[in-house]
Parts: C-alpha cells; sequence; structure tokens
C-alpha cells in the first residue's frame, strides 16, 4: 500500500529521497537461503575487496547503520578517553547529532567558527593548544567534512595540508564523508586523492544520501591510527546481524560507477538551480555551489509561501537564509518548476 504521492518533489535534503532502483534490486538479489550472520558474509567480503579497490590494500571497512553512528565510532577509535576533537562549529557532528559525540562517545568538541565550512591550519591553531594541561581536554584529533555542511568541497591539496599540520602536531585526522561521491563528482579525481592519498587516518563514508536504503561505511584508512573498531561498533548498537543488506547496497553502489553517476547528477541540478535563482532581484546566494547544495538569502515570507509547494529548510533564521538541496533523483523539470514558483513568489511581493 502506497501511502504517499511519488509525484511530490522537495529541496528540503537528499534524505528525502527514495531507494535507486538499482540498489533495490540488490538488497533482492542479496534475499533468500541463509547466510552467516553479524558480517561473515559474502556481501561483506565482497564489500572489503571493493573499498581496497578505491582505496588501497590494507584498509579496514565496518559497515554502520548511520552517519552518526560512523562518526562517533570513528572518533572513538582516534582517542583515548581525555582526547577532544576540533571540528567547524557548522560541522554534523557539533550541530546535528544531539551530542551523541560528547554523551555517546565521551568526546569533548572543540568548534571553531568559519565563513565556509572549511578548516585550515590556520583555523585549527585557534584550538590546538594545551597538551599536557591536565585541566584542558587535550586536542588529539580533527574532524573535516567533504562536502561540508554548507556545500563547499576541499581539494585534495587542502585536505594534505591539514593532514600534514595535525599529524605535526602528533593529532589524527577524521573525514565525514557523507556526501563523500558529490566532493568526487565535483572534483572529478578519484575518491583516495582527496582521503587515504591525502592524509585522512579515518572516513565515515556515506551512502544514504547517495541513494541507498539506510547505511554507511567506517573505512580506517590508516588501521595503525585507530583502534578497537570491533568492539566499539557492538557497544555502540552500530553491528548488524543481517550484514549481508548493509553491505550489499554498496556493492550495487560501488561496483560500477552508480555512486559517482548518483552523485553527479545531484550536484548538476543544484548548478542548474544556482544558474537559475543567479540573476532573480531578492534572492542572494551566500556560499559557492560546489556540491549538491544552494544556500540562498531571501525574503522570509516569499520563504514561507514557497515552502508551501516545495518543502525546505532554513539554514540560518537570524539572516534568512535557506538551504535548497538536490538528490540523486531531482530532474531538471523539478528544478526549473521551483525557479518558476520563486519568480512567481517574488513577484507577488
Amino acid at each position: 500500500m502506497q501511502l504517499h504521492d511519488p509525484s511530490v518533489r522537495s529541496f528540503a535534503s537528499d534524505n528525502y529521497s527514495g531507494v535507486h532502483p538499482d540498489v533495490l534490486a540488490a538488497l533482492a538479489a542479496a534475499n533468500g537461503g541463509h547466510q552467516v550472520s553479524y558480517g561473515e558474509d559474502d556481501y561483506t567480503a565482497r564489500l572489503q575487496l571493493l573499498m581496497e579497490k578505491h582505496f588501497g590494500e590494507g584498509i579496514e571497512c565496518f559497515p554502520v547503520f548511520n552517519g552518526t553512528g560512523a562518526n562517533v565510532l570513528s572518533l572513538q577509535s582516534l582517542l583515548p578517553r581525555w582526547g577532544a576533537v576540533i571540528c567547524a562549529a557548522t560541522a554534523h557532528i557539533n550541530m546535528d547529532e544531539n551530542g551523541a559525540p560528547e554523551r555517546v562517545g565521551g568526546i569533548k568538541l572543540l568548534a571553531v567558527p568559519t565563513a565556509d565550512g572549511k578548516l585550515t591550519p590556520e583555523i585549527i591553531d585557534r584550538e590546538a593548544w594545551g597538551w599536557g594541561d591536565e585541566h584542558r581536554a587535550q586536542p588529539l584529533a580533527v574532524s573535516i567534512t567533504q562536502t561540508t555542511e554548507m556545500g563547499t568541497c576541499y581539494t585534495p591539496e587542502e585536505v594534505r595540508a591539514i593532514a600534514e599540520h595535525v599529524h605535526a602536531k602528533g593529532m589524527k585526522l577524521h573525514m565525514d564523508g557523507a556526501r563523500l561521491a558529490n566532493a568526487a563528482a565535483h572534483l572529478q579525481v578519484p575518491l583516495r586523492a582527496f582521503t587515504r592519498d591525502a592524509g585522512v587516518d579515518i572516513l565515515s563514508f556515506g551512502g544514504t544520501k547517495n541513494g541507498l536504503l539506510f547505511g554507511e561505511v567506517v573505512v580506517s584508512l590508516n588501521p595503525e591510527a585507530s583502534s578497537g573498531l570491533i568492539y566499539l561498533r557492538k557497544m555502540n548498537m552500530q553491528l548488524a546481524s543481517k550484514m549481508r543488506f548493509l553491505s550489499a547496497q554498496f556493492i550495487a553502489l560501488l561496483e560500477g560507477d552508480l555512486w559517482l553517476r548518483s552523485a553527479a547528477q545531484a550536484n548538476a541540478m543544484a548548478a542548474r538551480l544556482r544558474a537559475g535563482v543567479e540573476d532573480i532581484d531578492g534572492v542572494e546566494p551566500t556560499q559557492k555551489t560546489e556540491s549538491n547544495g544552494v544556500f540562498a538569502v531571501l525574503p522570509a515570507a516569499v520563504a514561507d509561501r514557497l515552502r508551501k509547494s516545495f518543502r525546505f529548510y532554513d539554514w540560518n533564521e537570524a539572516t534568512r537564509e535557506v538551504r535548497w538541496m538536490c538528490s540523486f533523483d531531482t530532474t531538471e523539470e523539478d528544478v526549473d518548476s521551483f525557479v518558476a514558483a520563486i519568480k512567481r513568489e517574488l513577484t507577488a511581493g
């Protein structure tokens, strides 16, 4: 029984979209018969090989249910109990995970403001101090998001500069890759070019925002930098008993180029949306459009009227900044209809 109208579109979140048909087919193909539980199945073994294809040999993969779990597990594995993590103030771990790193992970976050969601060595150094001071949580890791919560993208050179900087200070580097595929589509480089090859120690590899039903993968790119993931995953309630269904989805994504095609489609639709509103009086884009999100300021009354037809979220109510997200299944018609609605509501005053 279908309870929703599949013709309704929104620009609120790439979590609103459904599951890519190829992923649904992969789930169906993985069904039937018996497979060993808790990751000792053929599909999880295949996923390990595919991840090695993208990131190189010697890595370790841990499929989990969701992004918050992936981030908490990753950070826990990098740190002793007294460790702290430097992150951007806008980071998902700081703004949108309900204190999970602190409450569940026992990790102090040292958040610093940024103009575009991106950290730099100079920004990191605002909190990279106090080692040996028993009164201060020890800054022992840095977390960056690719692409950032502001829709901006780190270049491989920027990631490498951060990695070299933090490693020189004895810290480790985590990347929240909820939209990692969107970054690769924008940069047009292999996944490992701005992760493992750039010095990232551990990665939260996102799938849910790129057409999966559910699931992310913690990828230990430098196993010497992390420890205990096999135990932490269970402790944090992220160990799937029927893990083959997590892994089968990622196989569908990574076996060919579905991961890249889906991300490129989302990025292209965001670029089309950005171009469509660029010259509309009353709409002021606020960030570079380097992935699948467009950030803009427009009159609050106009935004409220638009939401009656196309749902989207405020990003900063104080400045009237909103966020429009595109998904793997966003079409040119969806974008053009939304742009026409923006023009219509602005004209209506």
